[in-house]
């Protein structure tokens, strides 16, 4: 992707690098072709930033009627393609794959589906434009990146803490408990804030500042369990090899013009992020 941009002077992170990025090794997992990505880019697009007029000026109701049919459409093809011809890619592992002896219901391997693709569309790509806004604003952590680049793995958890690709969950309570004071009655709904806990003042030292040589625990992930991310080690990955490959090649880029994130109250991502290469 960045070979891509040889002899141009500009380009936008989000659009140019990231997006393509993330698409191809998510549409690789799940089996799809190349000429795939933009189709799947624009539908995982659409619907999670649905309430963004500029991602979707024609409303949610479009959304709902139009992006979200096309969708299942396509999982249902792939789906009985999958049926009659097996490979070895994750679309194959949902539709074949047995829990106590129970083939996976349609349902079921549509939602998981639909989860691989919106998870892998969007998490890395956010996390990786936050994390570039963040060094390009502030020069002298770029500089000790840039000195020093064994320092992206801890860079990587810092970026997961300050920018998670998602603002917050919900949970059921299974107990009674008390959480600082507040009351939780068993069968409440729990929204966790994990752009909140991810700069909670009584763990973090100055937790609104990118600190590159902070390695920290975080939330970005869940917190363990049942529910912990599955896609973990392919996140870092993919934030690691991005940030290494992009510093290595612009480390002299700018941020040209003003970033925009997206309008939700649920994903948190920049839309765009124009910079100049300076090659």
């Amino acid at each position: 992707m960045l070979d891509r941009l040889e002899g141009r002077d500009t380009c936008d992170l989000v659009d140019d690098v990231a997006q393509p990025v993330v698409a191809r090794v998510i549409g690789s997992f799940m089996g799809l072709p190349p000429g795939d990505d933009v189709i799947w880019a624009r539908l995982m697009n659409m619907i999670l930033g649905a309430n963004d007029p500029e991602v979707n000026p024609e409303g949610i109701e479009t959304v709902m009627q139009r992006d979200v049919p096309e969708v299942f459409e396509r999982f249902a093809k792939l789906i009985a393609d999958r049926r009659e011809n097996p490979t070895m890619d994750l679309t194959s592992v949902l539709v074949h794959a047995e829990v106590d002896g129970q083939k996976l219901e349609e349902h079921e391997i549509v939602m998981g589906f639909f989860l691989l693709m919106a998870a892998g569309n969007d998490s890395t790509k956010a996390t990786y434009c936050s994390a570039m806004r963040a060094l390009l604003e502030d020069k002298s952590q770029l500089q000790l990146l840039l000195d020093d680049p064994s320092l992206v793995p801890q860079t990587v958890e810092e970026a997961l803490r300050m920018f998670p690709a998602f603002a917050h969950f919900r949970r059921t309570a299974t107990e009674d408990t008390e959480l600082l004071g507040q009351p939780i009655k068993e069968g409440d709904k729990v929204v966790m804030w994990y752009v909140s806990s991810n700069r909670d003042e009584t763990v973090y030292e100055d937790p609104d500042h990118f600190d590159v040589m902070r390695n920290p625990e975080h939330q970005a992930f869940g917190a363990g369990g049942r529910h912990f991310c599955l896609g973990t080690a392919l996140a870092r990955l993919e934030l690691k090899i991005l940030m290494e490959e992009t510093l290595a090649r612009y480390p002299d880029m700018e941020i040209d013009g003003e970033p925009k994130y997206v309008v939700s109250g649920f994903v948190n991502q920049l839309r765009t992020l124009p910079v100049k290469l300076n090659a």
